[in-house]
């Protein structure tokens, strides 16, 4: 039987949650879980999160996310303290942890992550690189330690769709996940295709205001 595009993204959709207040998280998590096959949790927005009650609650995996400015967050502590959350995460025994590929001490991500998968990103939110700074940017996740790779740019042209999903293939080949996609009006085509590719998932958000 032939397979429609909702069908092969079906079971492959992550969605963030960006509220400020633990319950409203609670409550997106909620409402999330209905319809989301994982949740990205982002602590950025969180002014006073409960990570031992987000989790422990979890219907669906979770991606624990403490995002730094330059990247598109929100964090607005000294890295040391936002990094020691993110560990925190691990220990509470978040299915993911999502930290930049720029962060100091990924070693020590690697070294405790247990059976936390570790997913190593980098964000461009102005523009999209060289096919070949993006495939050195993926091996340098891979040599990270990186159980999942996640890289998103700007689009600024239809080519670079086509840069960013082809990631997805190269990455495999090298035995690492990865997620790859382009952020703009001009790059949302590459969120639905990216599991097509043979992405783990794809993001969508409740927000239609919010970036992932």
């Amino acid at each position: 039987m032939k397979r429609s595009l909702r069908d092969e993204i079906r079971g492959r959709v992550c969605i963030p949650i960006v509220e400020s207040k633990m319950d409203d998280a609670l409550k997106k998590i909620f409402e999330a879980s209905m319809v989301a096959d994982l949740i990205e949790l982002r602590l950025d927005y969180l002014k006073e999160p409960d990570l031992g009650l987000l989790l422990n609650r979890r219907e669906k995996p979770i991606i624990v996310t403490n995002r730094r400015r330059e990247e598109g967050g929100r964090y607005q502590g000294n890295e040391k303290k936002r990094l020691s959350i993110l560990r925190e995460a691990i220990d509470i025994g978040a299915d993911y942890v999502d930290v930049e590929i720029v962060s100091e001490g990924i070693k020590s991500f690697v070294k405790k992550k247990g059976k936390t998968k570790l997913i190593l990103s980098w964000h461009d939110f102005k523009k999209t690189p060289s096919l070949k700074e993006l495939r050195n940017l993926l091996e340098e996740m891979l040599r990270g330690g990186a159980d999942i790779a996640k890289i998103v740019t700007l689009a600024r042209s239809f080519e670079d769709n086509l840069k960013l999903l082809s990631l997805i293939p190269y990455g495999r080949e090298r035995k690492l996940e990865t997620i790859a996609f382009c952020m703009g009006d001009m790059g949302r085509m590459s969120r639905i295709f990216a599991p097509l590719f043979g992405a783990p998932w794809t993001y969508a958000s409740m927000d239609k205001n919010h970036i992932s």
